[in-house]
């Protein structure tokens, strides 16, 4: 019997995939289904692909790009907006210059305290999992990731968290606890790897443990904060509830919204909440 083309291509589509279809990437520009509730399956019932790194990602923007797709579902709408990228540009402006200012006592003070390199560099994945340098502040020894397998992880799936962290100096605890170890990454915002908020970005041994549902977090740029900076920070542990924040801020998001949660940041940081 003749079978049209997309029902033969609809008929090989994996169930993983048909999942994905079926949230329709939560049809971020439809009205009609922002009361609908957040997450439509369990990921935790999804089974876990053994597909690599760069197989995985490129397999998912064939998902995400293929004709179920309406055009204005592809890419979310906050990657090309305009306002949004001279926001990044105007914030991260002002960042470096602020970070200029404070470079020299922190780089003494860092050095002092544990000798080494002043910046602290890891690869990340970014929208669509592309990869980029991360750049930080150093808040840890020199030797940090040789040493993480010694140390416990307290957080709840593809994260690595622990508030008690040995590796972390003293100069350290007091830049996260304030944040300023985060300030380099405003270099990363004004290259546009990165934006002001976004989602926080994941590392490459993060996202090959990832399932299809998690990969929905990429469709936007990391960023400096986001939801979980605002509700969790370091207080969040658990991994699906990093994930659900994530993709609530692309169905919520606005320009507006940017702006109430940048805000929202400052509060938190100079109150210290959940911080580590």
């Amino acid at each position: 019997m003749f079978l049209p083309n997309f029902v033969k291509k609809a008929k090989k589509v994996s169930y993983n995939t048909y999942i994905l279809l079926k949230i329709g990437y939560y049809n971020l520009n439809s009205k009609n289904n922002q009361d609908k509730p957040m997450m439509l399956i369990n990921p935790r019932k999804i089974k876990k692909s053994s597909l690599k790194l760069e197989d995985k990602l490129s397999n998912t923007k064939k998902i995400l790009n293929n004709n179920h797709y309406t055009e204005s579902n592809r890419v979310h709408r906050s990657i090309n907006s305009k306002l949004k990228r001279l926001i990044d540009i105007i914030g991260a402006l002002v960042g470096l210059m602020i970070t200029a200012i404070i470079f020299i006592p922190l780089a003494i003070w860092i050095y002092k305290d544990n000798p080494g390199p002043i910046f602290y560099s890891q690869t990340r994945c970014g929208f669509n999992g592309k990869k980029f340098t991360i750049w930080k502040f150093r808040s840890m020894t020199v030797d940090a990731e040789k040493k993480q397998h010694l140390v416990k992880n307290h957080a709840d799936g593809f994260i690595f968290k622990n508030p008690e962290d040995p590796r972390i100096t003293r100069v350290g605890k007091f830049l996260r606890s304030t944040s300023l170890d985060e300030f380099p990454q405003f270099w990363n915002v004004l290259t546009g790897d990165m934006s002001l908020v976004g989602t926080r970005p994941p590392t490459p041994n993060e996202v090959s443990k990832y399932n299809d549902y998690h990969l929905l977090r990429l469709k936007v740029k990391p960023g400096l904060t986001g939801e979980w900076q605002v509700k969790g920070r370091s207080k969040c542990l658990d991994f699906n509830q990093v994930v659900a924040m994530d993709l609530d801020y692309q169905k919520k998001w606005t320009v507006w919204y940017d702006l109430y949660l940048i805000f929202k940041t400052v509060e938190v940081v100079i109150k210290r909440e959940g911080a580590c």
